[in-house]
């Protein structure tokens, strides 16, 4: 496993199984696994609507985390971060 500690997530990076565990975005604890096609997804989506006035991020469809534009930002290069360690 290899621990990623962006600025605006953290978590684990699973090789053996490619898939990220996330454990924390913002000051929130979570326990979330992604596959590559959903960081992708959520990049995709951050990367159009970057220009926007922020996002609103839901946990488990309950929790709403409010993220400013610079947030947004971060998040996207955290996102970067995680894509660069999935493998085919």
């Amino acid at each position: 496993m290899q621990t990623v500690n962006g600025t605006i997530l953290s978590g684990q990076f699973d090789e053996t199984e490619n898939v990220f565990t996330l454990e924390s975005i913002k000051s929130f604890y979570t326990v979330t696994t992604l596959n590559e096609k959903q960081i992708q997804n959520l990049s995709s989506y951050l990367e159009k609507h970057q220009a926007d006035d922020g996002q609103v991020v839901s946990l488990f469809d309950q929790l709403l985390i409010r993220l400013s534009k610079e947030e947004v930002k971060s998040l996207l290069n955290d996102l970067t971060q995680i894509e660069s360690l999935y493998h085919d």
